[in-house]
């Protein structure tokens, strides 16, 4: 079977899959808790928030839990430290596969400043949805997958539809 060109340096998707699978067992297992990535966003805006009006942090009835007192610092938990090593690891993988190509990845269509934009109005919406359904998408579909939480299982259809529709409308900006 010929290797397709986007697909160089890439692993196997079906041995990426596996792979995922065992972390997340072996995180269920060392850790007692799934995999996810909003909460070091959360802690992340807690600690900036707090930097600029720690009064106004240590009163909001979500950020304060962060700041008891004589508490750890919020950054002192294990998913700020699994965000770390997904950047990390992320950045060793492409530096080893040579794929590391600094730019903004886009269609022949679309300018670098639409890219953008849209980016980060699709990260907007996407951290209102976060906070709106108490976490993120990694957590909902790996790990409320794994424990199959029927919730978990309807909302990834809902994301593969919504997905696969809108495909239909934006697919001309990456052709």
């Amino acid at each position: 079977m010929q290797e397709l060109d986007y697909a160089k340096g890439f692993w196997n998707p079906y041995a990426a899959g596996v792979a995922l699978g065992l972390v997340l067992l072996l995180t269920f297992y060392l850790m007692g808790t799934g995999l996810g990535a909003s909460g070091a966003v959360a802690r992340t805006a807690a600690v900036v928030a707090h930097s600029v009006a720690p009064e106004s942090v240590e009163q909001h009835p979500y950020y304060k839990s962060f700041y008891k007192p004589g508490g750890k610092h919020p950054f002192y938990n294990w998913v700020v430290f699994e965000v770390i090593g997904v950047f990390i690891g992320g950045l060793v993988a492409a530096l080893t596969a040579r794929r590391f190509r600094p730019g903004v990845g886009r269609g022949p269509t679309a300018g670098v400043g639409l890219r953008l934009s849209l980016a980060f109005v699709g990260g907007i919406v996407g951290g209102i949805g976060t906070r709106f359904a108490l976490g993120c998408t990694s957590g909902q579909a790996l790990s409320g997958g794994a424990t199959m939480a029927a919730g978990s299982w309807v909302f990834m259809m809902a994301v593969f539809a919504t997905a696969f529709v809108t495909a239909y409308f934006v697919r001309r900006e990456w052709s």
